[in-house]
């Protein structure tokens, strides 16, 4: 259980994905100009996320990764489809993301349309198969361990775009200089904010 704890707050804080790996910088920049419209793509993250790493990590233990089909049959033992990951992970991200889109669209009209096109390119959002493939590359040994660190980074992520989001609203009443308005001043408060999360690295886990 302690390990489980120390894989989400390291994925949230530590190994941020904005701030630590500058995943998803594209729908972090484009769609965080109001915090309505930040929160709901951030939940739509979380979500996503929080679904397709573990089915990867399932599909990656029995069925991709080097000897994952003994279980069928001891002769394919020596079988690797690891060569087919990106494209099966992809494949159930852009599932899973249009699962997402359709249910946002039925329930949450004005934010479908707050959202506009970034809500299917959550599809292509490096941030979601970021996080297949660092759960691949860690080498979680269970499904717990996996769905942690995608809620982890999920809600790093969310936490990356809303407190981005919270910031520019209260920019547009600030004297900032006509060169640096824009994304000029995000891209600075962003360093500011990967720099205040640098000081967590010091937290043992």
């Amino acid at each position: 259980m302690q390990e489980i704890i120390n894989i989400f707050v390291k994925s949230v804080f530590i190994d941020n994905m904005v701030f630590a790996y500058f995943l998803g910088m594209c729908s972090y920049l484009a769609v965080s100009k109001t915090v309505k419209t930040s929160v709901g793509l951030g939940l739509a993250v979380v979500f996503v996320l929080v679904i397709t790493v573990p089915v990867d990590y399932l599909l990656n233990e029995y069925l991709l990764g080097p000897g994952a089909l003994a279980w069928i049959d001891e002769s394919y033992k020596t079988v690797d489809l690891s060569f087919l990951s990106f494209i099966m992970f992809i494949a159930v991200i852009a599932s899973m993301v249009q699962l997402v889109e359709m249910v946002v669209e039925k329930y949450a009209p004005a934010l479908y349309a707050s959202l506009g096109i970034f809500l299917p390119l959550i599809a292509v959002n490096c941030a979601i198969l970021g996080g297949s493939l660092f759960m691949q590359e860690r080498e979680y040994t269970s499904i717990a361990q996996a769905t942690s660190f995608a809620f982890g980074s999920g809600i790093g992520w969310f936490l990356a775009i809303v407190g981005i989001a919270a910031i520019r609203e209260k920019i547009r009443y600030s004297q900032v200089p006509a060169p640096l308005r824009g994304l000029g001043i995000t891209f600075i408060v962003t360093g500011l904010m990967g720099i205040a999360f640098m000081s967590f690295m010091g937290i043992k886990l």
